[in-house]
């Protein structure tokens, strides 16, 4: 799917989001698979080279972040198989994956006019810590998505470097 084709589902989909009393709320996650495996838990898969997969209807709910679903759209870069803390193993976020992911980000931002902020963009990483279960919490099935894009980056900036970039291209177009 072309970044052209994905803005256009958004558009088509639109009025499903606007019957919520809530905005539109974004949330990026890694599959915590390899490269080239989805998952259909959530609607937008991106490979290890940056295309972007259609892999869940935008008007259906997604099994992806704890009691945040509803009215969400979830995006989960394909990698960080067998990933630890300051250890992102064999599949770590590609520069294509974060690149595009912005880019999303970006066009989401666009089609809703919702100002790219931690209210709007969060990973899911972001969510957990927020609800609980992130990865200093102590719960054995915590959430860190995005929290970390490469060993170099201190856990906790993830989410900033991608509103970041999804902040430029929203300025200086996709």
């Amino acid at each position: 799917m072309t970044i052209a084709e994905f803005r256009q589902e958004l558009i088509d989909k639109r009025d499903y989001f606007y019957q919520f009393p809530w905005p539109a709320t974004t949330y990026g996650h890694w599959t915590a698979g390899r490269y080239f495996t989805t998952f259909n838990d959530y609607h937008f898969n991106v490979d290890g080279d940056g295309e972007i997969i259609y892999t869940r209807p935008l008007d259906e709910v997604p099994k992806a972040t704890w009691h945040r679903n509803t009215g969400s759209i979830a995006i989960a870069l394909c990698c960080c198989y067998n990933a630890r803390p300051n250890d992102m193993g064999e599949y770590p976020p590609t520069e294509a994956q974060i690149e595009t992911l912005a880019k999303m980000f970006a066009v989401i931002a666009e089609v809703f006019d919702n100002p790219i902020d931690r209210e709007h963009f969060m990973t899911h990483g972001e969510a957990a810590n927020d609800d609980g279960y992130g990865l200093y919490s102590g719960e054995p099935d915590c959430r860190w998505d995005l929290e970390q894009l490469c060993d170099q980056d201190e856990i906790g900036t993830g989410g900033d470097i991608l509103r970041g970039k999804a902040q430029w291209y929203l300025e200086n177009g996709v």
